[in-house]
């Protein structure tokens, strides 16, 4: 497969996210980018005058011919005309572990996530005014959309719930300094108050922090009680709790 990276200044957050939105509904599943807010790494592929230079973009993954990545995407790049463009193949473990190299063990992190049935105009600013203010260089904001073989599965079928979902948000504040704890939690929180009134309730679960029971039912909804009756069954001590947890019913 072929991953694709392309960035924008700034300035042109919007328009890149409304025009996300509406090509995301209709491409071939074999085309698949998140959209997020960045602060671009200080080494290669970027060239200098990005480096460090917070900005917007796509990642993409094309998992067609390897040899038609360039063809397809070159339409996407004439209309858009990013600032920046990579194309690399690579197999998918490497793709997912792409920016691995950035966060090593030790970092200070803060979590917070939504999931989305649309992506309003209103949405849209709040994104553009909380992801053009990264609080430190390692901060970003990932939208994924959720599509494909998701949706074609019951609610009820699973544990996931929100199979009418189409955008899962990701706010991560990161920084390697404990002295900036506050700095990115604050960031993070005040972002995802402003974008919560928009969501369609819970989120997935990895994006999540310390947000209550009441946050992990939300995220389940009425599959929640069925996993509180598997939870009491097997795990009634809850041994199973470093997690959004599933407390079992106790005696």
């Amino acid at each position: 497969m072929n991953m694709i990276l392309l960035l924008w200044n700034l300035d042109r957050a919007t328009e890149l996210m409304e025009w996300y939105r509406e090509f995301m509904v209709n491409a071939p599943e074999d085309i698949y980018g998140f959209f997020a807010f960045l602060n671009v790494p200080p080494g290669p592929p970027f060239p200098e005058d990005l480096h460090t230079k917070n900005m917007c973009g796509i990642i993409w993954c094309y998992s067609g011919e390897l040899e038609l990545a360039e063809k397809t995407f070159q339409p996407i790049r004439d209309l858009l005309a990013p600032e920046f463009a990579h194309i690399a193949p690579m197999p998918y473990p490497q793709l997912q572990s792409l920016f691995d190299p950035l966060l090593p063990t030790g970092m200070q992190w803060y979590w917070k996530g939504d999931f989305f049935t649309e992506l309003k105009d209103e949405a849209i600013a709040q994104h553009v005014k909380y992801g053009s203010q990264l609080p430190t260089q390692l901060s970003t904001m990932h939208l994924y959309q959720i599509d494909g073989a998701v949706n074609r599965v019951g609610r009820n079928d699973t544990a996931f719930s929100f199979r009418e979902a189409k955008w899962s948000m990701v706010i991560v504040g990161i920084d390697p300094d404990p002295a900036n704890a506050e700095k990115i939690t604050t960031w993070a929180r005040d972002y995802w108050r402003s974008l919560h009134p928009y969501s369609c309730g819970g989120a997935y679960v990895n994006f999540m922090m310390e947000e209550g029971q009441e946050r992990v039912r939300a995220t389940y909804r009425d599959n929640y009680d069925r996993l509180v009756a598997i939870k009491t069954k097997y795990d009634p001590t809850n041994f199973f709790r470093v997690n959004q947890n599933i407390q079992p019913i106790t005696v």
